[in-house]
């Protein structure tokens, strides 16, 4: 069986981060497995607290999980502070990961900083170069690059920008924009769309969790990069087609639809 280890945050209302990530990975048909950064009070309206993980703690982690199982992918989520990107950075290429998909979460969709601001620097330093594939939404982007970010060639723009510091590819989320929600692939010589219609709900909880670890799922199964993003895709918007209506603000997406038609859940 494939492996995949997710390296975030812990949602305690379970629609993003670690019990996200875990959750795509099972319905995907990979035994997941997760290094914890940070413990976060949440639900459907947004974040009460965030207390983070010590780095020494991170690596301990991390340790306890390449010295043991072979892992076949990797997706880094929720990396808050300085210390704990560069401790990550330093196991990852300690343990020589080649297959990182590095999901640079930012803000929640409730406005609550995850990443603190001062830790861009060493997200671009430490993480953003050992990424195999990066995959900011137009926000992170936008932060990122420092430019702004309204259209589709906008997105290829920032996409050239980020893939100069040093990750092996690029998707911009499109999921921001008007119109069809287009994802933006760079590979450094070409680009290439992923289009998916846009749903009409507002429970998308975790989306960007979830996406990232598809990606990182199918990496482990074999695909290659652009037929991952492609089942990545499709696995997304049928998680958000067929969302909840939990809790009294934004609903997460329903990782498992696809195993209970019979029970119409």
């Amino acid at each position: 069986m494939k492996k995949a280890l997710t390296i975030a945050g812990s949602d305690s209302c379970g629609g993003a981060g670690i019990q996200a990530d875990l959750k795509t990975f099972s319905a995907l048909g990979v035994y997941g497995m997760s290094v914890i950064t940070a413990i976060t009070a949440q639900n459907t309206q947004g974040v009460l607290g965030v207390e983070e993980i010590t780095p020494q703690m991170v690596g301990m982690q991390l340790d306890a999980v390449f010295q043991d199982i072979t892992v076949d992918a990797v997706k880094v989520g929720m990396v808050s502070n300085i210390e704990i990107i560069e401790m990550i950075g330093e196991k990852l290429k300690a343990y020589h990961v080649e297959k990182a998909v590095v999901d640079t979460v930012m803000v929640s969709k409730s406005g609550c900083h995850l990443l603190r601001p001062e830790s861009k620097e060493a997200l671009i330093q430490k993480l953003i170069p050992q990424a195999y594939v990066v995959t900011p939404n137009l926000y992170e982007a936008e932060v990122l690059t420092g430019r702004t970010i309204k259209t589709l060639e906008e997105m290829k723009e920032a996409a050239k920008v980020i893939y100069a510091m040093g990750p092996g590819h690029v998707i911009v989320k499109g999921g921001h924009l008007e119109g069809k929600a287009t994802d933006v692939l760079y590979d450094g010589k070409g680009f290439q769309y992923f289009e998916g219609e846009r749903v009409n709900t507002k429970n998308t909880h975790g989306t960007g969790c979830t996406f990232a670890s598809a990606i990182a799922a199918h990496l482990a199964l074999g695909s290659d990069l652009v037929e991952a993003v492609e089942r990545a895709k499709a696995y997304i918007t049928m998680a958000i087609t067929h969302s909840f209506s939990i809790g009294k603000g934004v609903g997460p997406t329903h990782h498992f639809y696809q195993f209970y038609p019979e029970r119409s859940i």
